[in-house]
């Protein structure tokens, strides 16, 4: 299996910050679309645990519009073959000052594009992340 091929790894990468790019100004119609909408779909989120598409949507409708804006650092993109990735970041909100934030995705191409199959955020105190 190759590993990081260059245009997948471009790819990927792509997608990832349209997701960002998404998440932070709550362009749900791009979030929806980036998730696999599959029962089998998962996201742990930080207070939050959603089985399938239908309930990871649900929240996003459903969240608050206000204090998204984050800033993420340490990203680690990495592709396994032509179909399949998984994206690593850290990211840090003003409104949470001394906590680090830390995302997770599996990435699949399907034939649809790429999409996230399983998440996974949780915040710890930044000492621990050190």
């Amino acid at each position: 299996m190759e590993i990081d091929l260059p245009d997948v790894r471009a790819e990927v990468t792509a997608q990832f910050e349209r997701y960002e790019k998404a998440l932070v100004s709550n362009d749900i119609a791009v979030l929806d679309e980036l998730f696999r909408k599959d029962s089998r779909t998962l996201r742990y989120g930080i207070g939050e645990n959603l089985y399938g598409y239908a309930e990871i949507a649900a929240f996003r409708a459903g969240r608050p519009a206000a204090g998204l804006m984050r800033k993420i650092d340490r990203t680690v993109i990495t592709t396994y073959g032509r179909d399949t990735a998984i994206a690593s970041t850290l990211f840090y909100r003003d409104s949470a000052p001394g906590r680090v934030g830390r995302q997770m995705q599996t990435w699949i191409r399907f034939a649809e594009g790429w999409r996230i199959v399983a998440a996974h955020v949780s915040v710890i105190d930044e000492t621990k992340g050190a």
